[in-house]
């Protein structure tokens, strides 16, 4: 009796993985289809006045240019080594900064600007002008370094921190400018106020955790010298560790335990944060010494589920939440795929494929789905006479853009880096092969060779 060839067995793996997957999707959309809650009752909602529509959203693509995707492209010339270049646009980035803090403002048709829009303004020009000060110092920009006390700092510190801190602070600088660009709408609007903070605060939140999560996972796998690091620890046991730090932070700030009563709200929310914690500390458990494992994919389907099944007060909002948790459930369960039948427990491959770019690109669109699934934005939706399939059309082109912008930074800086032949975080001189190099030469070298060379050093 022969033995089932191993290609086989993986094919049919991949094959009932696959159809599983499927019929999971197909049943859960004949779900929806069957018990269709109709539509809101839109009646009671009036069209909104929209003031100076032409000069506000051409502010904002201002603000979404200056300060989130040209200091993305200042991020990547830091990390790549150009220090000059990249303190040249971010004197731009900071200008454009403190003008938008000064001058120009976010404001809602009755002429207000919420404080959380305006304070993040001036925290965003502040730290792009700090950044710029210790790209000038990494630099050697000569109106810095004039000061002796400069040239001492400078000194003491060492050219190559101060290069490590201006990289950190361009990147904080992006993560900044995210918010602001993700408050502005809010500002305009004059959303989030009164009673809508709370839900408007989690929605912001976990959506753009989810967002970075994505962001992460595409680092890892575009990046080479990252993806084929040979840790002592895998991806999979740094996403438990968050998840269950993450899980136990959200067990005990959702609900107020023994000063309130509880709700259907407090319930979700608080048992979210215990599936966490509980399947974080398994994930850490099998996932230690540089093994792979399926729990943060597992926990991440659950989590999806769970925000399907979140009824809300409108008929919309349910139906958005609802795609939301499809679209995580569906990254989660790729993600395990890939893993156990792509990869087959290994870190990497030789070549990325094709497959390997779903599982960011459903994290990166479910965070921006659970962003714009608050209830006043759904309200202005309603408003405007459209549907959820319409807006859940609109927030996935937003996320093909953001997910595009993410890899083309990436590929950015890995051009950046071919060209100039350096590594990230430089990595210490293979001293080794050098001298294996040496050895071999000088077992090259023939008793002719060296008679000769002696010769020419007698005469």
């Amino acid at each position: 009796m022969t033995k089932p060839n191993t290609k086989t067995i993986h094919g049919f793996s991949k094959i009932i993985s696959i159809c599983l997957l499927a019929c999971f999707f197909i049943d859960k959309v004949y779900g929806d289809m069957e018990n269709d809650m109709g539509m809101d009752d839109t009646s009671e909602y009036t069209r909104p006045e929209i003031v100076n529509a032409g000069s506000k959203s051409f502010h904002w693509l201002c603000t979404l240019g200056f300060l989130l995707l040209l200091p993305s492209v200042v991020t990547c010339l830091s990390f790549a080594g150009k220090i000059y270049s990249a303190t040249f646009l971010q004197c731009i980035c900071a200008s454009y900064a403190f003008l938008e803090a000064a001058v120009f403002r976010f404001q809602d048709n009755n002429g207000v600007e919420n404080r959380t829009s305006r304070g993040t303004a001036w925290f965003l020009a502040g730290l792009t002008w700090i950044s710029v000060f210790f790209g000038g110092l990494a630099g050697g920009t000569g109106f810095l370094v004039r000061s002796k006390r400069l040239q001492t700092f400078t000194s003491n510190t060492g050219e190559k921190t101060l290069s490590y801190v201006h990289r950190g602070l361009s990147f904080l600088t992006v993560l900044t400018g995210w918010i602001k660009v993700c408050l502005a709408p809010v500002a305009l609007f004059g959303f989030c106020r009164e009673t809508h903070t709370g839900q408007c605060i989690a929605h912001g939140i976990m959506g753009s955790a989810f967002v970075l999560y994505g962001f992460i996972y595409v680092f890892v796998l575009v990046v080479p010298w990252i993806r084929s690091d040979q840790t002592s620890y895998s991806q999979d046991y740094v996403d438990s560790w968050v998840m269950c730090v993450w899980g136990v932070v959200n067990t005990f700030t959702e609900h107020r335990w023994g000063r309130e009563g509880w709700s259907v709200h407090d319930y979700q929310h608080t048992f979210m944060g215990i599936i966490w914690w509980a399947g974080g500390i398994l994930g850490i458990f099998l996932s230690r010494n540089g093994r792979r494992t399926f729990v943060p994919s597992l926990i991440i389907i659950f989590t999806g589920w769970a925000m399907s099944e979140h009824a809300q007060h409108l008929i919309i909002s349910t139906k958005v939440h609802n795609m939301f948790g499809l679209v995580l459930m569906c990254g989660g369960a790729l993600r395990i795929i890939e893993i156990s039948f792509l990869l087959k427990d290994k870190r990497t491959l030789e070549k990325i494929h094709s497959f390997q770019y779903l599982a960011p690109f459903c994290l990166v669109c479910s965070g921006l789905l659970f962003m714009g699934a608050n209830e006043e934005q759904l309200i202005l939706v309603l408003r405007l006479g459209g549907d959820h399939s319409a807006y859940v059309l609109l927030i996935v082109s937003g996320a093909f853009l953001v997910y595009f912008w993410m890899v083309a930074c990436l590929e950015f800086y890995l051009y950046l880096i071919e060209k100039e032949k350096q590594g990230f975080l430089p990595k210490p001189y293979d001293l080794q092969n050098e001298n294996n190099n040496v050895g071999l030469e000088l077992n090259n070298i023939s008793d002719n060779d060296v008679d000769m060379y002696a010769h020419s050093f007698n005469v």
